[in-house]
């Protein structure tokens, strides 16, 4: 099921670059305004001041974010340079082996490097990769949810090279459901480049899964000033998928842009998202785009600050949850549809 990357592919670029980021809210179908997180700390993946930045050395601005890591051309130059450093008597065989092997290798840093990933191979959960949001925060985290997120493993865990986030339909903790809320916040965050990732998911009244991201300064300036980027949310059984930016203008008033798979002007694309499909989040200075099979169904410029964004030229972290009910789905629940999963077969970062 997995299409795994070598060990090339990850070794030579990662020995390069330093390792440096609820349910979405807010959204224009929800008409709330409400924050998200306010409701509960996030404290519980780690504090983000100790939050592994992948931006190159002086990368202050979003400028310097647009700039690739120099450590890239200057290995492509020693591999270049051990190549054509061959003892002269050295066989034609070893000659063209080396050149062949160093070929390989300046070839890998050029394109898009690898810099994190989770293929969920394990028999667990990586807990040096992702913590978890406990309880039902404040108002349903923002959104007037119904769940009751867990650590458990009833409610996530990995097999056959996969996660599962599972919503089950059960009394705990004061609630009538409860699912998982996962995330890398201290742990992983970045700034601009490529996120791929392989992902089924849940449909259901009342279901709605999440992919996204928020910046890594919300316990500094709050949401929406520290912005969120949505790649997937879906509700009930739409089979739509929806991408969002959140953030803050200059006036400090709430501001959301967002495009579905159903409507965008690349026109609309049919799919089952109950099955695997590959999601694209391509993130650069200049915009921000989203494709699932290759098929886009987000964009929004983000160059030079262009509407307010600033907060888009920051570090974010990831986040991953199956949240039942809540204003946007609407408060009324299928139970017989319980337990429901999203699986995500691997997440993967690359920086271009």
């Amino acid at each position: 099921m997995k299409r795994r990357l070598s060990a090339l592919l990850f070794a030579a670029p990662l020995a390069l670059l330093l390792a440096a980021g609820g349910l979405v809210a807010c959204s224009d179908d929800s008409g709330s305004d409400s924050c998200p997180t306010c409701g509960g700390t996030l404290s519980d993946g780690g504090s983000s001041d100790s939050s592994p930045d992948l931006s190159s050395e002086g990368e202050g601005s979003s400028e310097g974010g647009a700039s690739q890591p120099e450590e890239s051309s200057e290995t492509e130059g020693s591999s270049a340079d051990d190549g054509a450093s061959q003892p002269e008597n050295s066989s034609e065989e070893e000659s063209s082996s080396s050149s062949s092997s160093s070929s390989s290798l300046s070839s890998v840093v050029d394109g898009p490097q690898p810099v994190w990933a989770d293929e969920f191979d394990g028999s667990a959960i990586d807990g040096s990769k992702w913590g978890f949001n406990i309880g039902t925060g404040s108002s349903g985290w923002g959104n007037n949810e119904w769940e009751y997120y867990t650590d458990r493993a009833e409610n996530a865990y990995v097999r056959d090279g996969a996660l599962h986030i599972r919503a089950q339909k059960e009394s705990y903790g004061g609630s009538n459901y409860t699912s998982a809320r996962m995330l890398t916040k201290g742990k992983f965050s970045f700034k601009y480049g490529t996120v791929k990732a392989r992902i089924a998911l849940p449909v259901g009244q009342g279901i709605w899964p999440a992919f996204w991201l928020l910046g890594d300064n919300i316990d500094d300036v709050g949401w929406p000033a520290c912005g969120e980027i949505d790649i997937i949310e879906t509700v009930n059984s739409e089979n739509v998928v929806y991408g969002t930016n959140h953030w803050s203008d200059a006036g400090g008033n709430y501001a959301t842009y967002g495009n579905n798979t159903g409507n965008f002007w690349a026109g609309a694309y049919q799919l089952d998202i109950t099955q695997f499909h590959d999601y694209e989040f391509r993130w650069t200075a200049q915009s921000i785009k989203m494709f699932v099979d290759g098929h886009q169904y987000h964009e929004i410029s983000i160059e030079n600050n262009s509407g307010s964004t600033e907060e888009f030229h920051k570090n974010f972290f990831f986040i991953l949850n199956v949240a039942v009910a809540g204003n946007w789905p609407g408060f009324t629940v299928d139970d017989a549809q319980f337990p429901n999963e999203m699986v995500v077969d691997y997440i993967r970062v690359y920086r271009d």
